[in-house]
């Protein structure tokens, strides 16, 4: 609050107080329907990645979930797949793809991923739709809340708050079904038998679903994501956004189908608000690129149908660039604009790390060994004058098949494992099995201090299945004297 003193020839002793806020008082957006060709993209986005979300936790595969987060086994099972903690490279891969994928779009169309497909997008077109069905269209709803509170306003407001608890309830359980096997978590739910983590992260997710999409909407674009803060750093005057041709809409103004519009010195605009009712964020496409504006393309559907009303041309609001506007290109040479250096380096290097990424996962040996050298004893000779050295393999199979083993061991002359060449072990499938070893070598087969050996493990009936891995064999200083 700032205070403004009283002026001279004032009245004595009074001054002027001025109450300023710092926050933009928040007015509810009233988003007004709209169908379109982008209309439809968005709607296809929507079946499509919550097909997915709601959809894959239920799908079997192996005898299992298909896609299951396992945190309490540590194992991470997609499909065929299965990762492990010794597996977080390719976690890194996954955030270095998803990078450069958002810089590539974003360079060549601005905010598509906001638009189409970000679950803020994609959940508060889900919350919309439903309360629609249950309040009516913009103008029904702005009607509804300026009404008293009376039965018919309680009932329409409470069961649209009982829609939106519920699917984002199903949402939270879905979300938890993920890390939890989803037939056991709805047991869990049907008996009232939920663990703590269960129930704290499904009414979280849950919750901030309900809050996000039904009431937060476009301040959690606005407000919260940084993504908005820092978009313009990723476009440039090639970059293809929303776009209002204000060389042919203005001078807007309202006019009657049938004049002569253009005889009265009148642009195609006719300033009838619908670009601005049909935004999800509540801005004016007309004032020029914003920040807050996430590229949903709802105010092209929107004036598109204007201009069909009146037998304008279509594309007063259309995808366009900064370049094709001051210079009046056409569809042919913006799309000749689009493949620029920039493009090409974030497409090679997005190509290039999810094909060695893709290769890596493809050629990976279901088979981990770690060799862990026996610290309490080095080494030592035994009474036939053989030196001694003990070992702890740790094997893992990570595949879904019972597997045998073998294990042999190379690197020096004469060297066994329990003086004979070789040495099986079964381990399950996803299991794994620590075995301790005592390799055997003679004196002269190797020079006093560390020498390398190998420990060579294959799969019996698939020799595909190996590891080589190496390790140390201590000489004592003093061997064989």
């Amino acid at each position: 609050m700032n205070k403004a003193k009283s002026q001279p020839g004032s009245q004595a002793g009074t001054e002027a107080v001025i109450e300023q806020s710092l926050y933009e008082a928040h007015k509810k957006i009233y988003i007004r329907s709209v169908t379109g060709v982008f209309a439809t993209w968005r709607w296809a986005l929507v079946w499509f990645t919550q097909l997915l979300y709601y959809g894959l936790c239920w799908l079997p595969w192996n005898g299992r979930q298909a896609v299951l987060f396992d945190l309490v086994e540590r194992k991470f099972y997609i499909f065929g797949l299965i990762f492990w903690p010794q597996d977080i490279f390719y976690l890194a891969v996954l955030l270095i793809v998803s990078a450069y994928a958002l810089f590539l779009f974003t360079a060549v169309g601005g905010r598509l991923f906001c638009g189409y497909a970000c679950p803020q997008t994609v959940y508060s077109e889900i919350f919309m739709w439903i309360e629609k069905m249950i309040e009516g269209d913009r103008n029904a709803r702005i009607k509804l809340d300026q009404q008293a509170m009376n039965l018919h306003k309680f009932s329409r407001k409470f069961a649209k708050h009982l829609a939106w608890l519920l699917f984002a309830l199903w949402t939270g359980f879905t979300f938890v079904g993920y890390f939890t096997p989803i037939k056991t978590l709805a047991g869990e739910v049907m008996k009232l038998a939920l663990g703590p983590w269960e129930i704290f992260w499904l009414l979280f997710y849950g919750f901030a679903t309900y809050g996000n999409a039904g009431y937060m909407r476009e301040q959690v674009c606005k407000y919260m994501c940084p993504y908005a803060r820092f978009q313009s750093v990723m476009f440039d005057p090639d970059t293809l956004i929303v776009t209002y041709d204000e060389g042919r809409g203005e001078p807007r103004g309202a006019r009657p189908k049938k004049l002569d519009y253009k005889s009265a010195g009148k642009g195609d605009c006719i300033d009838c608000g619908i670009c601005v009712q049909v935004c999800p964020t509540g801005i004016d496409i007309r004032q020029g690129l914003q920040y807050e504006c996430i590229g949903c393309s709802a105010c092209i559907d929107g004036c598109d149908t204007v201009m069909d009303k009146m037998g304008y041309p279509r594309g007063l609001i259309r995808y366009s660039t900064e370049h094709a506007m001051q210079k009046k290109w056409q569809r042919k040479e913006i799309l000749a604009h689009l493949i620029r250096p920039r493009i090409m380096i974030y497409g090679l290097l997005l190509v290039a790390i999810v094909g060695a990424a893709g290769y890596g996962i493809a050629t990976r040996t279901p088979l981990k060994v770690d060799v862990i050298r026996d610290r309490n004893s080095l080494s030592r000779e035994d009474e036939s004058g053989m030196v001694e050295n003990s070992f702890g393999l740790k094997i893992m199979n990570v595949s879904e098949v019972d597997r045998t083993y073998v294990i042999s061991i190379s690197g020096m002359d004469r060297i066994s494992i329990l003086h004979q060449p070789s040495f099986r072990i079964e381990v399950p499938a996803m299991k794994t099995e620590t075995v301790s070893l005592e390799v055997y070598a003679p004196p002269e087969s190797g020079a006093p201090g560390s020498n390398r050996i190998y420990f060579d493990v294959k799969a019996v009936n698939d020799e595909r299945i190996a590891v080589h891995e190496k390790a140390s064999f201590i000489m004592p200083q003093n061997a064989g004297h």
